[in-house]
């Protein structure tokens, strides 16, 4: 029954999210067959969680109000899905984080600081794309427990798991599978072995129901996502940095980083805080608010419409 009710959550939960930040269903590059938008047009994407929907709103709409043209493809899915979809042009712009961008390009690096890791991500990168101005705003990977669990076995500490971990399920996105901040740092940089994996969503609604529920017993969600409190789960410390600074910032195509753009964005980008991101994503994710109108809000306060 359980399997069952979360697989309902999923086919909801993914729905939810898509109809309230984009106005419809679908594949937002289904089509595009590597199609570039046209060279007066910006291509605004975003991955598959409510906070990126958001950002890729406030771009979007920041940027039409400056009266350029924008076309949105949210929603899109993972980084391994949409990078490549911004190298090969069919998207100029996405919502971004320092951290996991830059493991992106270059898996070896051991920068945890955020100035550091904004450093050599712009080193990173490739010579056609360009990171703009970092946030003030993070949002970090997080792992988490139960109370109950975490008094089961007084976690404090990811390090905390050693002893336990083959007796817990973990579960997570199939990325956090494959990631150093993920499982694998789990694996191999604490020595973690657990007694079973179960994909889930990328921190979403089947993973809080799989962590309220006991389906799994650890997992990672979204610093910024009002579940964590909300549920009472607790966010294990991380001694050994498998999690790196994770700064909000646009990247973008170079050859539509204009004055304009570079401007709008980096105004959106010193408006954010860690606080008010993290209210706006309560407003989506509890409050079943609109993507798109929880955007207009915020840009409306900081008069950028």
């Amino acid at each position: 029954m359980l399997r069952k009710r979360l697989a309902v959550l999923a086919v909801a939960g993914t729905a939810a999210v898509t109809l309230a930040a984009c106005g419809g269903g679908g594949d937002p590059l289904s089509g595009d067959s590597g199609e570039q938008p046209a060279q007066d047009t910006i291509a605004v994407g975003s991955a598959n969680f409510s906070e990126a929907v958001l950002l890729g709103e406030m771009y979007a709409q920041a940027l039409q109000a400056e009266g350029l043209k924008v076309e949105k493809k949210l929603n899109i899915g993972s980084r391994e899905v949409y990078i490549p979809a911004v190298q090969d042009g069919s998207i100029d712009l996405v919502p971004e984080y320092t951290g996991n961008l830059l493991l992106y390009f270059d898996k070896d690096a051991t920068q945890t600081e955020s100035e550091q890791v904004d450093a050599a991500l712009r080193k990173a990168l490739p010579d056609d794309l360009i990171a703009l101005e970092k946030s003030e705003a993070v949002d970090e990977d997080a792992i988490v427990v139960r109370k109950e669990t975490a008094q089961k076995y007084d976690l404090t500490t990811i390090a905390d798991l050693k002893p336990v971990a083959s007796q817990l399920v973990v579960g997570g996105s199939p990325e956090f599978r494959e990631r150093k901040a993920g499982l694998q740092g789990l694996e191999e940089v604490y020595g973690l072995k657990f007694k079973e994996y179960k994909t889930l969503d990328t921190a979403g609604p089947i993973t809080v129901e799989a962590l309220k529920s006991g389906e799994v017993d650890v997992s990672q969600l979204f610093t910024t996502q009002s579940a964590i409190t909300e549920n009472d789960f607790v966010v294990l410390e991380d001694p050994k940095h498998i999690h790196i600074a994770q700064n909000i910032v646009p990247l973008v195509r170079e050859s539509k980083a204009n004055d304009t753009v570079k401007s709008v964005l980096n105004k959106i980008s010193a408006a954010l805080t860690t606080e008010n991101v993290t209210e706006m994503v309560r407003r989506i994710d509890v409050d079943h608010e609109n993507a798109e109108a929880v955007a207009k809000d915020f840009l409306s306060q900081q008069g950028m419409l």
